[in-house]
């Protein structure tokens, strides 16, 4: 536990450290990698919610994080055009605000997450799976037909929206916003581990007939924590929209929420800091062996498979000399 914990502070420290070094040295790309890190980061510490502590493998994560981007690029799209955007009965000229973005984001893939959560939540196992990558390729083609805001080419917006004191286009300062999200986010994941409602979830996981023995509705608590995990998820989406300035289907493919889900087997699934280490791994050998070759995710493939077959727990497994919960 101990050992654990110093991994998990050292890890943060580094993510500050590197960035702050490359402000110093004057390579900013080295800090939008460091975002681009963060960020998805961020999205694997929601699913590491649903997957580490609910045992909910999700291959439909993707359609809560391309709400979220979704969210920024209607919302910008419609204030750099000075055109209105109609809601039902309302209508409201966009905003290129990140705080209003993100309460849109997560409200829009919070409420996806129940409507989702509700009706995958109803099976188990394989099919769960399978439901949830279903969802997420609806909202995929849904994505390419909607002509209205770029299509099958996406959406394109040509500057960052803004945060209240802070110039979004500085890149340390972008950085300094994503690191806090991520930082707040791993806190919530601390916190619901820890809490009763984060024992009683892990124990519906492992035998929800014990759960309802004592009262508790496993199904509850598999949506409650399914739907906190597409919020953040979902705020992640955001935050990778707008450091892109550019929102696309891609961000509903079913690849991504695989990516994620690998993410999270690198670095430890359950772990707390298991999907920041992940996506640190991921984006390092993205940029490093992508430089070199165009199959890089062969050494991805590789890594994966070695920690499956030979460190369950992932690479905080590794160091710490425990196993991570099976899924």
């Amino acid at each position: 536990m101990i050992v654990e914990r110093w991994i998990n502070w050292v890890t943060l420290l580094a993510f500050m450290v590197v960035p702050l070094w490359a402000l110093v040295t004057d390579e900013p790309f080295t800090i939008t990698l460091a975002t681009r890190a963060a960020i998805l980061a961020l999205a694997a510490v929601g699913l590491n919610i649903a997957l580490g502590i609910g045992g909910l493998v999700s291959l439909g994560h993707a359609a809560f994080f391309g709400l979220g981007g979704y969210a920024m690029g209607i919302l910008a799209f419609h204030a750099q055009n000075y055109t209105p955007l109609e809601l039902g009965p309302f209508t409201t000229e966009g905003t290129k605000s990140m705080p209003v973005i993100w309460l849109t984001a997560i409200i829009a893939a919070a409420l996806a997450g129940l409507i989702i959560g509700l009706l995958s939540l109803r099976t188990a196992g394989v099919y769960f799976i399978m439901i949830t990558l279903a969802f997420g390729q609806m909202f995929f083609y849904f994505a390419i037909s909607w002509s209205a805001y770029g299509g099958e080419d996406g959406l394109s917006i040509y500057v960052r929206n803004g945060f209240p004191g802070l110039n979004t286009l500085v890149p340390i300062q972008f950085f300094g916003i994503c690191f806090v999200a991520l930082c707040l986010s791993l806190y919530v994941h601390w916190r619901l581990r820890s809490s009763p409602f984060g024992l009683a979830l892990n124990a519906a996981r492992q035998v929800p007939q014990r759960v309802e023995t004592v009262g508790l509705n496993p199904y509850r608590l598999k949506l409650v924590a399914f739907v906190i995990s597409a919020a953040i998820t979902g705020l992640a989406g955001a935050l990778f929209a707008d450091l892109n300035r550019f929102v696309s289907p891609a961000m509903f493919s079913w690849q991504l929420s695989g990516e994620l889900i690998v993410l999270i087997i690198i670095g430890g699934v359950g772990r707390l800091m298991g999907p920041v280490i992940g996506a640190a791994i991921f984006v390092a050998l993205e940029h490093w062996l992508g430089g070199l070759t165009d199959f890089w995710h062969i050494w991805l493939g590789v890594i994966l498979l070695l920690i499956v077959l030979f460190g369950r727990g992932g690479v905080v497994g590794l160091l710490t000399g425990k196993a991570g919960p099976h899924v």
